[in-house]
C-alpha cells in the first residue's frame, strides 16, 4: 500500500464528469492534484466552473505544460478519440504513469468494432492489449495488472451489474432480454442541446438510439465472455433531470429457480461490495438514493406472468458511471483503501 500521496493530473477538467472527478479527488486523502487540463479557458480557476469545488487547486493549464515525471496517474475525459492519441504518445516514454480513461478509446478490443461504433480509426492498437475494461467490483483482482484501465459506459454499468452474476450462475434464459433505461440528460455531455435539440427538452422524455447505441458494443463484448447465446434489445431515454440512470431489465428465470434464489444469488455475489444495495424482494424504487453518491442500488421483482421478472438498477451516471468509479478503480489500482474519498 502507498503511504505516501500520488501527484494526479486531468484532462478534460472541465466537462461535467471533469468537474465531478475533481471534486471528489479534492476530498481525497491520498491524492494531490497537480495539473487541471483544457483545450480552453487557461488561467481561470477550476471553482469558477463548479463552486462545490472549495479547496484550492492549480490553475487550468493546456496539457503540454504538464511534468510527466512527476506524475503518477493520469485521468482523461476527453471526446471519444483523443485519449488514445495522449495515452500514444506516454505510455512507453514515461513507464510509472497509469492511465484511467473515462472515455470509449479503451473499452472495445476490436479495432474495427470501434470504428464501426464510434466512427472513428483507432490510433494506437497496439495499446489495446494492454488496457483493463474495468467495472471495479468484476474486476478488481486484474487492475493490478495493467497501466491503462479503461472506465465503462454510465448504461453498461448500470446494465452489467446486476446481470453478469446471474448470467455466471445460469440463473436466467440468456434469450430475449429486454433493457429499457433511462437518463439524466448530463449523460449527453455539455453539448446536449447540440445533439438532442427537440423541442421541450427539459419537460419531455426523448427515446433515442433504438438499433445501434454505441453502448451495445461493449455490453456485446462482456456479455459474448459468458456466452455468445445473450440476446437483448436496449433502448436508452433521456428524461428531464440532470443525472441519475435507472434501467429496467425484463427477464426469463430459468423455470426451476424461484425469485428469492435470484436475490439470494445477488447478494452472495455482492455481499462483500460497499456501493452495491439490493433491496428486499419486491421494492419499488428510483434514482432518488442513488443520487451523488458511487453506489448502485437493486430491486428484484416479480412480474404477473410465470417466470418472468423485472429487476431494476440505478446508478448516478456522473459518479458510479464515470467520475466516481474511476476514482474506486484508482483506489485498486494503487492498494488505497475501496471506498476512500467516496463516502
Amino acid at each position: 500500500m502507498i503511504k505516501n500521496k500520488i501527484n494526479v493530473a486531468i484532462a478534460g477538467a472541465t466537462g461535467y464528469v471533469g468537474l465531478d472527478l475533481i471534486n471528489l479527488l479534492a476530498g481525497h486523502s491520498k491524492v494531490n492534484i497537480k495539473y487541471l487540463c483544457a483545450t480552453k479557458s487557461i488561467g481561470k480557476k477550476i471553482n469558477s466552473f463548479d463552486k462545490r469545488i472549495k479547496k484550492k487547486l492549480p490553475l487550468i493549464t493546456n496539457i503540454s505544460k504538464v511534468d510527466w515525471k512527476k506524475i503518477n496517474l493520469l485521468f482523461l475525459s476527453l471526446p471519444n478519440g483523443e485519449a488514445q492519441k495522449l495515452i500514444n504518445k506516454l505510455y512507453y516514454k514515461y513507464t510509472n504513469l497509469k492511465f484511467i480513461d473515462l472515455s470509449a478509446d479503451f473499452r472495445i478490443k476490436n479495432a474495427k468494432t470501434y470504428k464501426k461504433y464510434y466512427l472513428k480509426n483507432h490510433h494506437a492498437k497496439r495499446l489495446i492489449n494492454k488496457s483493463l475494461y474495468s467495472i471495479t467490483e468484476l474486476n478488481k483482482k486484474d487492475i493490478n495488472n495493467f497501466r491503462i484501465i479503461s472506465n465503462p459506459g454510465c448504461y453498461p454499468t448500470s446494465i452489467q451489474i446486476p446481470l453478469m452474476p446471474l448470467f455466471k450462475n445460469k440463473m436466467i434464459d440468456f434469450k430475449d432480454i429486454i433493457i429499457d433505461s433511462k437518463s439524466g440528460y448530463s449523460g449527453a455531455g455539455k453539448n446536449y442541446k447540440k445533439k438532442f435539440p427537440q423541442k421541450n427538452f427539459y419537460f419531455s422524455t426523448f427515446a433515442y438510439a433504438a438499433k445501434n447505441h454505441r453502448h451495445l458494443s461493449e455490453m456485446d463484448q462482456e456479455f459474448s465472455k459468458i456466452s455468445k447465446r445473450i440476446s437483448y434489445t436496449f433502448n436508452p431515454h433521456l428524461i428531464p433531470t440532470f443525472r441519475g440512470i435507472h434501467s429496467s431489465i425484463y427477464l426469463k428465470k430459468k423455470s426451476n429457480v424461484p425469485t428469492y434464489k435470484i436475490l439470494k444469488a445477488l447478494k452472495n455475489f455482492y455481499k462483500k461490495e460497499p456501493f452495491i444495495k439490493i433491496n428486499k424482494l419486491d421494492t419499488p424504487m428510483g434514482t432518488a438514493n442513488v443520487l451523488n453518491t458511487n453506489n448502485c442500488e437493486i430491486s428484484v421483482c416479480d412480474l404477473r406472468y410465470k417466470n418472468k421478472i423485472v429487476i431494476f438498477s440505478a446508478i448516478d451516471n456522473l459518479i458510479k458511471g464515470a467520475a466516481g468509479q474511476a476514482i474506486q478503480n484508482m483506489n485498486v489500482l494503487f492498494k488505497f483503501k475501496e471506498t476512500l474519498g467516496l463516502r
